[in-house]
């Protein structure tokens, strides 16, 4: 009676043994393939075959090494500056000392804005325009793999906070609008952050060579810096009114409002847990921002001292670091989008708008204290 059911589950197993013995054939096929023909090679093609291999695997090497390692990566990065012991407001002149000459206080978000360029393109490399990361896993998007891809999306973040800035001061915070005229340095700053994130030293389009991403992103550090230093010769402004303070806070709950509602819209319509794979460039991408503003809104605090204390905004403002600061403690080793009713798969992606929001809260009823 057990002979049909054994019979059947040989017949099974046998089947299952050919299928797999059928996909292992076409995987090592083309390796097989390509040993034949190796071996049939010269000596020269075979010597330029190896060299070809040796800088593959030296090029993955260094790239997957890039993208893992996050040098001077540090939630408390603002902790170095010491805001706290500034009493000066940007932009205003210092107290005199006997013999020195006529110095202002240089502005704290232009430094953090230059610091945090650094950190991407000088302490780190900047991954979005290696040369493998625009090749991608077998031309498949990284962003579209769920590997290699959250440094990237964290560096893209920080920019995105560095970019915006870089507006601001250009258009307000730089300049006394309508008496003044715009800062070279901060021009030349906010048009070499608004280059393509992407570039190679060669592209396709337009076809030819190119300047690559970071050198773009250098000679905006160097134009921020060569503003401070002009501001602490006295020979440029920094204009920090409260009308100026109000328009940049609206700017910045417009940038990570934004984020917020990308968070949104890829929680609520890609519930795939941990096998969402876009769900890690969007997690990271929010992180990035959140700790490139928190960098900002701290130098910010310095930068607009005075205007907070006339306001009486210190409580409200430090609440606000202490949100944005609370939503950088997140940090899993997997990202993942499941359900926000579920109970296998966490929802990061939930977790990091609840934050993102949060902040963008604290940051709306700044705006509606200042305007009073």
């Amino acid at each position: 009676m057990l002979d049909p059911i054994i019979t059947f589950f040989q017949r099974l197993f046998s089947a299952i043994g050919r299928g797999v013995g059928i996909a292992v054939a076409w995987v090592l096929w083309p390796f097989i393939a390509a040993h034949g023909w190796y071996n049939q090679r010269t000596w020269t093609v075979k010597g330029i075959v190896l060299a070809g291999l040796a800088v593959l695997v030296v090029s993955y090497g260094y790239f997957i090494i890039q993208t893992q390692r996050w040098t001077n990566f540090d939630p408390d990065y603002i902790a170095a500056y010491k805001f706290a012991e500034r009493t000066v407001p940007a932009g205003q002149e210092l107290p005199a000392t006997d013999g020195a000459a006529r110095t202002c206080q240089r502005s704290a978000i232009v430094d953090v804005a230059a610091d945090l360029t650094d950190f991407n393109v000088n302490q780190n490399a900047w991954i979005s325009s290696m040369l493998l990361y625009r090749f991608g896993l077998f031309g498949m998007d990284w962003d579209n793999t769920p590997f290699l891809d959250n440094k990237a999306s964290f560096q893209r973040g920080v920019n995105q906070a560095v970019r915006r800035t870089s507006v601001e001061l250009v258009d307000t915070l730089g300049r006394v609008r309508g008496t003044s005229g715009i800062n070279a340095n901060l021009q030349e700053a906010r048009g070499n952050m608004q280059f393509s994130e992407y570039s190679w030293y060669f592209g396709l389009d337009p076809f030819g060579p190119k300047t690559p991403t970071p050198s773009y992103y250098r000679s905006a550090i160097r134009s921020f810096q060569a503003f401070n230093a002009e501001l602490v010769a006295c020979n440029a402004v920094f204009d920090g009114r409260a009308d100026n303070l109000i328009q940049f806070i609206d700017r910045i709950a417009g940038d990570i409002g934004s984020t917020s509602a990308i968070l949104r819209e890829r929680s609520e319509n890609y519930n795939g847990g941990w096998f969402d794979t876009r769900a890690d460039d969007r997690f990271w991408f929010a992180y990035g921002q959140l700790y490139g503003y928190y960098g900002v809104l701290s130098a910010a605090g310095a930068d607009f001292s005075q205007v907070i204390r006339e306001r009486n905004l210190t409580t409200l403002w430090n609440d606000t670091l202490v949100q944005t600061r609370a939503a950088l403690r997140i940090q899993p080793a997997i990202i993942s989008n499941g359900e926000e009713s579920g109970w296998l798969m966490p929802s990061h992606l939930a977790t990091m708008g609840f934050y993102v929001l949060r902040v963008r809260s604290n940051l709306v009823e700044l705006r509606s204290v200042l305007d009073r």
